[in-house]
């Protein structure tokens, strides 16, 4: 699909007719949304560039998503989408600057697109051009990674506090088990994020070094303030990451305890048991010359050593504190 998209926020949709007149002057934003190859072709001829495939958005190397080719600036960012589902993934977005007006290409929907379409033109003055209209994209983008971040950090509290909740109950180590499972997902989620800003990161470095943002003094310091909030959440992904570091460690020795308390429980069984066992097996002997065997009083006597070789253990323990 080929969205266009007017500077005072109009939406029009460009359908690959070779007979369609060429782009209106107020054009200044272009969104192709899972082009086809004729569509990919259609936009090449109207703006004059090499639009990139999906593969060659895939395939291509770190080094080579930020260049110039015959005046247009070509930069590719790695996108958070699906963040609010058990699976986020990147998405690679092509943001290519052909003159006055921004080229948008992508395989998927990020919500920060929609936000932005939805904002797009309350201030017709702000997108006179594709390169402004790039740096409010980029403006939303970061906002929407700050508001992934923010519900990533919510629920890393709330794993929190369910982990250390009642210090004094106890946790089965299936309840914790479960909970690691979740703590991966926020890692995984951490991970995305970190990886996104990161691309942006770059792609904002770059674009304040073209002459279409440094002969702009109002788009240049938006991509300024941008790029300082990138480098801020970067910051913070860092802390974010060390504390489901944090959490995932104290998860494992939660259960490490609670699986030792449970094999401590055995072994006390074992041993305060052991002792009666002893006595039990010495009066189950069939031996001829047995004194007590022929004790009016045998049976109750043996009771009760078995009683106190049982209790005796349990107080001691009690004493030296292992129970």
């Amino acid at each position: 699909m080929i969205k266009a998209y007017r500077a005072n926020g109009s939406e029009t949709v460009l359908t690959p007719d070779h007979s369609s007149p060429p782009l209106a002057d107020d054009i200044v934003w272009i969104d192709l949304l899972h082009p086809t190859p004729e569509e990919d072709r259609f936009v090449e001829g109207l703006l004059d560039i090499s639009v990139p495939t999906r593969d060659e958005l895939k395939d291509i190397e770190p080094s080579s998503r930020l260049y110039v080719e015959k005046a247009s600036v070509f930069m590719t960012a790695s996108l958070v989408w699906r963040a609010d589902t058990d699976d986020p993934q990147l998405t690679d977005v092509a943001f290519i600057l052909a003159r006055d007006r921004l080229l948008t290409v992508r395989y998927a929907e990020p919500k920060s697109f929609h936000l932005f379409v939805a904002a797009f033109g309350r201030v017709p003055e702000d997108m006179a051009n594709g390169c402004a209209v790039l740096a409010h994209l980029l403006e939303t983008i970061a906002d929407r990674t700050a508001e992934i971040l923010e519900t990533a950090i919510g629920r890393i509290d709330t794993l929190s506090s369910e982990i250390f909740r009642d210090r004094g109950k106890r946790r089965p180590p299936k309840f914790l088990e479960g909970k690691l499972a979740e703590i991966a997902e926020c890692h995984r989620l951490i991970g995305k994020v970190r990886d996104s800003l990161g691309s942006l990161s770059r792609v904002l470095t770059f674009l304040m070094n073209t002459h279409a943002v440094t002969s702009d003094k109002e788009t240049a310091k938006l991509c300024k303030t941008v790029a300082r909030d990138v480098a801020s959440l970067s910051e913070h992904v860092g802390f974010v990451a060390a504390n489901i570091s944090f959490l995932l460690d104290a998860s494992l020795g939660l259960i490490n305890v609670e699986q030792n308390a449970i094999i401590k429980i055995f072994s006390i069984a074992s041993v305060v048991f052991l002792p009666p066992t002893l006595v039990a097996s010495i009066y189950g002997m069939n031996f001829q010359h047995m004194p007590e065997l022929g004790w009016s009083f045998g049976y109750p006597m043996a009771l009760v050593a078995m009683i106190i070789s049982a209790v005796v253990p349990f107080f001691f323990f009690r004493w030296k504190g292992w129970l």
